[in-house]
C-alpha cells in the first residue's frame, strides 16, 4: 500500500525536490509552503509522516508540530532545518518529532528517515489499535481442535494471501479460528483487525473516507484496510455486508486497490481477508442478498465448524480447557454438562464454567450450579422431581421449574438468594415460585 506524505516547506525548491523524489518512488506526497495550508493538508490527507520545516511565513515549526501532532497523535514528524541548534532539537524530540535533518537535503539520508518514520507511525497505530481490542480478544490458551481442523488451519496459514471463508452457528469459535490463522501465518507480525459487516457506516470503517467525504468528516480517516496492513482483516458476519460495500470489496479482493469514501485515489491494499458468518451464505446468495462473485472469491478455502451438539466426544476435553484454575466439577457436573445440547456452542460453555466456578465457591460443581434446566439430564424420578403425569418422558414447564428451584435450594442450604443467582432470576421472582409450588 503506498505511504502518504506531506512536505511543510516555504522553500519551493525543496518541496518540488522532496515531492518528486518520493513520488518516484512510491508515495503519495502532497505539499503545502504554510503552517495552515500543512495543518489542512494533514487533516484532508492523513499522512503516514510529515516533514516540517522549522521557519514557515505564518508561524515556527514547533507550533506547527504541536498543532500537526495533537490532531493526529499517530503522525510521524521529521523537521527540516537550516538553523539547527540543540535548544530547537531538544524542543521537538520533546514533542514528539521522530528525526530532525538539517538543510540542504541528502535524499537518500531522508529516504531511510521516512522509512523509519513510517515505520514507527505504523507500529504506534497498530499497538494502539490492539490494545483497544485487547478487552475484546477471545482466549485462545487451550487446545480445543480437533485434527483435522488443525490441518485446516494450518493450511491456511501457509497461504497467508488467500481469502479464507469460516462457516459457523454463533459461538462454534470462528474468531478463535481465524486468530489462530493470522498467529501462525507470515502475517503475523501485522495487526489482526475485526469488522462486523453488520455495523452501521460500514463504508467509511472499512474503506477509510476523506475530509468532507460527508457531513461530520471533518478529517480524513484511515479504514480498517489500512490499519490491517500487513495483517489480517476478519470480517464478521459477511452475509450482512451491505450491497453497495459488495463490489467494492471484490476489487480490494481481486485487484488489491480501494478508494476511501469522497476520494479518488486508488490506494493499494495488502491486508489478508478472512470472512465469518453463521448464516447459510450460499442462501444468501441465492436469495440474492450478497454477491455470487464475491462469494466464489471468499471460499477460495472454506472452514466450516460443527456445532457442539454434533462433537460431544471433545466437550471433556474442551470442559478440561476452559475450566478455570481451581475449579472442579462432580460426576453429577460431568454428565449433565455432556448430556446438554448447548445451543451456544462454545461460547455457552465458556460462560456457564466460569459462572458455575464463581457459585460454587470452591465447592465441587453441581448440575445445580451449572443451572442448564431440564435438558441437562435424563429425566427420571427423584426426591425433588414431582410424579410426571401423561404418558411416556413428558416433563411439563411447571414440573422443570419446580425440579431445577429444588435443586437450587439443595445446592445453596435452602439461602434463596444464592438459590436465586444459580437460577439466574430475581428472589422475589424466586420466593413467588417457592409459595405457588408450596416449597416454603
Amino acid at each position: 500500500m503506498s505511504l502518504s506524505l506531506l512536505v511543510v516547506d516555504d522553500d519551493t525548491m525543496t518541496g518540488e525536490a522532496l515531492a518528486a523524489f518520493f513520488t518516484s518512488i512510491g508515495y503519495v506526497v502532497h505539499v503545502a509552503v504554510t503552517a495552515a495550508a500543512g495543518r489542512r493538508a494533514a487533516a484532508d490527507h492523513s499522512p503516514d509522516v510529515a516533514l516540517v520545516d522549522f521557519r514557515l511565513p505564518d508561524g515556527d515549526g514547533i507550533s506547527l508540530i504541536k498543532t500537526l501532532l495533537a490532531d493526529d497523535p499517530d503522525l510521524a514528524v521529521i523537521v527540516l532545518t537550516g538553523h539547527a541548534d540543540i535548544r530547537s532539537a531538544v524542543r521537538a524530540m520533546r514533542l514528539g518529532a521522530t528525526d530532525l535533518i538539517e538543510k540542504p537535503v541528502d535524499l537518500e539520508v531522508m529516504r531511510d528517515a521516512v522509512s523509519r518514520a513510517a515505520e514507527r507511525a505504523r507500529l504506534k497505530r497498530e499497538l494502539n489499535y490492539l490494545r483497544k481490542r485487547e478487552a475484546e480478544a477471545i482466549s485462545e490458551t487451550f487446545a480445543w481442535a480437533p485434527p483435522s481442523l488443525d490441518k485446516l488451519i494450518d493450511l491456511a496459514a501457509r497461504n497467508a494471501d488467500v481469502p479464507v471463508l469460516i462457516l459457523g452457528e454463533s459461538g462454534t469459535g470462528k474468531s478463535v479460528v481465524a486468530r489462530r490463522i493470522h498467529a501462525r501465518s507470515s502475517r503475523s507480525d501485522g495487526a489482526f483487525v475485526v469488522l462486523s459487516c453488520a455495523s452501521l457506516a460500514l463504508d467509511s470503517q472499512l474503506f477509510g473516507h476523506e475530509r468532507v467525504a460527508f457531513t461530520d468528516a471533518r478529517t480524513a480517516k484511515r479504514g480498517l484496510l489500512e490499519v490491517a496492513r500487513g495483517g489480517t482483516l476478519l470480517l464478521d458476519e459477511i452475509a450482512e455486508l451491505a450491497p453497495g460495500a459488495q463490489p467494492k470489496l471484490l476489487t480490494a479482493i481481486e485487484d488489491g486497490t480501494f478508494q476511501r469514501v469522497g476520494g479518488s485515489t486508488a490506494l493499494r491494499s495488502d491486508a489478508r481477508i478472512i470472512a465469518s458468518t453463521s448464516a447459510p451464505l450460499r442462501d444468501v446468495v441465492a436469495a440474492g442478498r450478497f454477491r455470487p462473485d464475491l462469494f466464489y472469491r471468499l471460499q477460495v478455502l472454506t472452514i466450516e465448524l460443527a456445532p457442539l451438539r454434533e462433537r460431544r466426544a471433545e466437550i471433556p476435553t474442551l470442559v478440561n480447557g476452559l475450566l478455570p484454575h481451581g475449579a472442579q466439577l462432580s460426576d453429577a457436573g460431568r454428565q449433565a454438562i455432556e448430556a446438554y445440547d448447548w445451543p451456544g456452542n462454545l461460547r455457552e460453555l465458556k460462560n456457564v464454567l466460569w459462572r458455575a466456578s464463581v457459585l460454587a465457591a470452591g465447592q465441587h460443581i453441581t448440575p445445580a450450579h451449572l443451572a442448564l434446566g431440564a435438558k441437562v439430564r435424563p429425566l427420571k424420578p427423584s426426591d425433588s422431581a414431582v410424579a410426571l403425569q401423561g404418558a411416556g418422558d413428558i416433563f411439563t414447564i411447571a414440573d422443570a421449574e419446580r425440579h431445577a428451584i429444588v435443586d437450587a435450594l439443595h445446592a445453596t442450604g435452602g439461602n434463596k438468594v444464592r438459590a436465586a443467582q444459580l437460577l439466574g432470576i430475581a428472589r422475589s421472582t424466586l420466593l413467588e415460585k417457592v409459595r405457588r409450588f408450596g416449597l416454603a
